[in-house]
């Protein structure tokens, strides 16, 4: 959470639309995730932990909030 608040959202860190960042919120709803931010944040997962996210899910579905993306990095092997 702490790269997506300080790295993503920058100035905005501390709320987006009003509500603060929770694990939960909707990132792509609120526009915290556009193409170059996500590829920025794959860029850090890669770089940071070790686990190279396939294209085949750079997806919706596993970018919706912090809590799936967490989700989606720990059913990845480490590269």
């Amino acid at each position: 959470m702490v790269y997506v608040r300080h790295e993503l959202l920058g100035d905005q860190g501390e709320a987006v639309s009003g509500v603060d960042l929770r694990p939960d919120s909707p990132l792509l709803e609120w526009g915290v995730l556009n193409s170059l931010n996500t590829a920025r944040l794959i860029a850090f997962v890669r770089a940071e932990l070790d686990v190279d996210v396939p294209p085949s899910h750079i997806t919706g579905r596993h970018f919706r909030s912090l809590d799936t993306i967490t989700d989606l990095i720990l059913s990845l092997p480490r590269a």
